[in-house]
């Protein structure tokens, strides 16, 4: 792929893309002391950021505002026990929590438009030492540190008028920023799934799985779908609200599937650089079968008062280098205090 976005009739639909996903992973990015030097990113700063770019709509999440609840459990098989002392993963059934969405901070967002779905968990072993993790579809980020997505934040701002990120920004920044080719390669091949059921969704940090004699090996995980995969059809993509609909036609004739699988890394493999993907021969390990058998509105759904901090980990998990990860788990919090706040003054 060029350095300057190419022409054509889907350049429009790849720099919408590109916009969609800097604004719904905004908030991976907050608070990290002195990265650039007189000024200081915050999580107030990245919040109101998503203000600015999306609106404002009390009561819900800064991104991700569309979506909806999902309830099931997770048929750990015992494969992964011998990596990981946490005990989700013996053989056994845990209850899960989780939330489908789609980017951006408008709750009123149109489906068809929307380049990426997201999955949030939340594993609730009996010990009480549960997971939470947030996935994208999409198997790589786009930039690999906050100074970068700083830039990439201005370079992508969507215009006065149009609504839209400027071409010659965007072009300008790719071609200072080339680690963030094999985003650029996914973005310019990748058509949106049919369905939240038939998309893969991956961690795109790293972590390290610790096991009972304290041994820890690098991975990332994904989910991936039993359902096959189906492209958007082009008459969807003007539909506003699908997705919720589709689904409930879907787990009205049975539950819907993924595996849970962890690649594992290998030395040289980066667990700081979530713009580098691993080599497609690194050992998987599939940890069992998720499971979805209920959906829930938002409203007073088992997800709406959860935040998705991918920094809540059991024993058995613990965070890599990758200097994201504390970023989203503030920014997270951030956005969770300022909705629950909006809800209770709703409330009285």
């Amino acid at each position: 792929m060029t350095d300057t976005p190419p022409a054509g009739p889907n350049k429009p639909l790849r720099l919408a893309l590109i916009g969609a996903v800097v604004l719904g992973t905004a908030a991976i990015f907050a608070y990290v002391a002195g990265w650039l030097d007189p000024q200081r990113l915050t999580p107030d700063t990245v919040i109101d950021t998503l203000e600015h770019n999306s609106g404002i709509y009390p009561g819900f999440r800064r991104n991700h505002a569309k979506g909806l609840c999902v309830t099931g459990h997770f048929d750990s098989n015992g494969a992964l026990a011998e990596l990981s002392r946490a005990s989700l993963f013996s053989v056994g059934r845990v209850p899960v929590v989780g939330r489908l969405a789609i980017p951006g901070g408008n709750p009123r967002a149109s489906d068809g438009a929307a380049p990426i779905r997201s999955l949030a968990l939340r594993f609730l072993p009996d010990d009480g030492q549960e997971w939470r993790t947030g996935m994208n579809a999409m198997p790589v980020f786009v930039v690999r540190d906050v100074a970068s997505f700083h830039a990439l934040q201005k370079a992508t701002a969507p215009q006065p008028g149009s609504g839209k990120p400027d071409p010659e920004k965007a072009a300008a920044f790719f071609k200072a920023h080339p680690e963030t080719q094999a985003f650029r390669d996914w973005a310019k091949s990748s058509t949106p799934t049919s369905s939240y059921a038939n998309s893969a969704y991956y961690s795109l940090n790293a972590f390290y799985l610790v096991d009972r004699e304290g041994r820890e090996r690098p991975v990332r995980w994904s989910v991936q779908p039993e359902a096959a995969v189906e492209p958007l059809a082009a008459d969807k993509r003007g539909d506003a609200d699908f997705l919720a609909a589709e689904l409930a036609q879907r787990i009205a004739a049975g539950p819907l599937r993924w595996h849970l699988r962890f690649t594992l890394g290998e030395p040289g493999d980066s667990t700081a650089d979530a713009t580098q993907a691993w080599p497609a021969s690194r050992r998987q390990v599939d940890a069992g079968e998720l499971v979805i058998e209920r959906l829930q509105p938002e409203i007073g759904g088992d997800c709406r008062d959860v935040n998705y901090d991918p920094l809540i980990l059991p024993d058995g998990i613990r965070a890599s280098d990758d200097p994201l990860l504390s970023a989203r788990s503030a920014a997270y919090s951030e956005s969770f205090n300022r909705r629950t706040r909006e809800q209770a003054q709703e409330a009285h």
